[in-house]
């Protein structure tokens, strides 16, 4: 539900933008509205299902997401629409995380859990596939609006799986208070740093709501470190950061999101504004995205993390995906799909597939029980916020390098196409940049394999017998010459069961 919702509507935005009279400015808060809330709250909804059960936490969060989406649909202006955005954003951060975490306390043994992430994976794929393509026939044959509505009848099909099938593995004796003001630290700094980026297209990075908004945002996030590092019931536990294979992997998620996000939404107004697609054309002609994806988690991470470890994968995952998305920056007016879209397409799904089922398996492994959601939730917000600063960043510098082609080449007699497609493209440069960043710290930070997936095997019978010797002679035990020489070999030297 969470995957399909952010590609359905992405499909379905420009329709409701022209339906709603939503300017290009604000357009991307249709986005926003669902990703900022999104992260902004999945710390808390993530402790949320620690404390009170993930099967409670997640019922809730379907029911109240059922309702948000039923909100948007019968929406009817832009208000509207984002405060239900907003919604189903609050209530996607108590699900998401739970039922992520419920997957990581159930599946523990390294295969087993590589082959559920895998799945879940896959599933988050096939998601987003239906997303594209329900987004388009839903957008073309019937009304955007389903295209949110459309999240009831799944929400009541899962309402009752959830109900029968599910079992809650949650610490009942957890007894901790919620980290309220951390909640509310994280989700204004956060709200306050997108919001000054998204104004910087209208206002200038120069203006003083801008400078101001992004100051406020990093002050907050200062404030609410320094909050965490004194509360005894932290939103956001620091030790937790304390592992780099973690704040690697996170860090990876996060600025890998920019390309995945810009890529959505440029490349949904490229499709449709300047080669004339249909929102179901559009759908499928990001079909090969998503069996990229799915190939790279399912076909290649799943089967080779146990043996390689996660930054043999990340890094050329993340190679593979900048490559990508710079062959995307070479799109002109006339391109052909074919030639110049869907070969990015399939290699930028491949190279994020390799890197997100890893960086999932660093990011939330090694962690007891009680902190399963809250890991979960991490993961979430990092991969929420990325998306989130991501696309007010990427529309801002769009709009901008946009506005200054038609400057320069004839204002409003210039070629209002190629003024838009050269803002696609500038963007587009800053994801190639973001993605490389991102291999460049989990070159930096991401160890072969992480530090909490120790194989525990049979000790030889040598090896038993020199721990017994060692337990006698740290208990004061006397021990016989000859239980010192009886594990040694025949052809050993002579003198190897004496110093042994």
């Amino acid at each position: 539900m969470v995957v399909l919702d952010m590609t359905i509507v992405n499909i379905a935005l420009p329709t409701a933008q022209a339906d709603l009279g939503i300017s290009d400015a604000d357009r991307q808060w249709v986005i926003t509205a669902y990703t900022l809330a999104f992260g902004g709250l999945l710390l808390l909804g993530g402790r949320l299902g620690d404390v009170i059960g993930r099967k409670r936490t997640l019922l809730i969060g379907l029911i109240g997401f059922a309702g948000a989406s039923a909100l948007g649909g019968v929406a009817e202006n832009f208000e509207m629409l984002i405060s239900a955005r907003a919604l189903q954003g609050v209530f996607a951060a108590l699900l998401a995380p739970a039922a992520l975490s419920m997957l990581n306390v159930t599946f523990t043994e390294a295969k087993e859990r590589a082959r559920a992430l895998g799945i879940y994976g896959a599933i988050a794929g096939g998601g987003a596939a239906i997303g594209l393509i329900l987004g388009g026939a839903l957008t073309q044959y019937v009304d955007w609006r389903w295209t949110l509505m459309v999240n009831v009848p799944i929400a009541i099909v899962a309402v009752v799986g959830a109900s029968l099938f599910l079992h809650d593995r949650s610490s009942g004796d957890v007894r901790v208070r919620l980290d309220i003001p951390g909640a509310v630290l994280a989700s204004t700094g956060l709200l306050a740093i997108v919001y000054g980026l998204s104004e910087a297209e209208t206002d200038g990075w120069s203006s003083g709501i801008v400078l101001g908004s992004l100051a406020l945002g990093l002050v907050l996030m200062a404030v609410f470190v320094a909050v965490e590092r004194r509360t005894p019931h932290a939103l956001l536990p620091l030790h937790l950061l304390r592992d780099r294979n973690r704040v690697g992997a996170l860090a990876a998620v996060g600025l890998s999101q920019i390309g995945m996000f810009g890529v959505f939404l440029f490349l949904t107004y490229y499709l449709q504004g300047i080669q004339g697609f249909s929102p179901m054309k559009t759908g499928v002609a990001f079909l090969p995205m998503v069996v990229g994806m799915m190939t790279g988690s399912v076909g290649i991470s799943a089967r080779l993390l146990p043996r390689v470890g996660p930054r043999r994968l990340m890094i050329p995952g993340l190679t593979i995906a900048a490559a990508s998305l710079a062959f995307l920056t070479q799109i002109e007016v006339g391109s052909s799909y074919w030639l110049h879209v869907f070969p990015g397409l399939i290699f930028l799904g491949l190279g994020m597939g390799m890197t997100f089922m890893p960086s999932m398996a660093t990011a939330t492994g090694g962690v007891r029980g009680t902190d399963a959601g809250v890991v979960s939730a991490t993961l979430n917000t990092t991969q929420q916020v990325g998306g989130s600063i991501g696309i007010a960043l990427l529309n801002t510098v769009a709009a901008n390098a946009t506005t200054r082609w038609i400057t320069d080449n004839g204002g409003v007699d210039a070629d209002q196409a190629q003024a838009a497609v050269h803002g696609f493209t500038t963007a587009m440069w800053v994801s190639v940049g973001a993605v490389i960043v991102a291999a460049v710290t989990a070159a930096l930070l991401v160890r072969f394999r992480p530090a909490h997936e120790v194989t525990i095997t049979e000790p030889t019978p040598e090896e038993r017998a020199e721990a017994e010797v060692a337990a006698a002679l740290l208990s004061g035990a006397e021990v016989p010459v000859a239980a010192t020489m009886a594990d040694a070999s025949d052809d050993s030297p002579s003198g190897e069961a004496g110093t042994r």
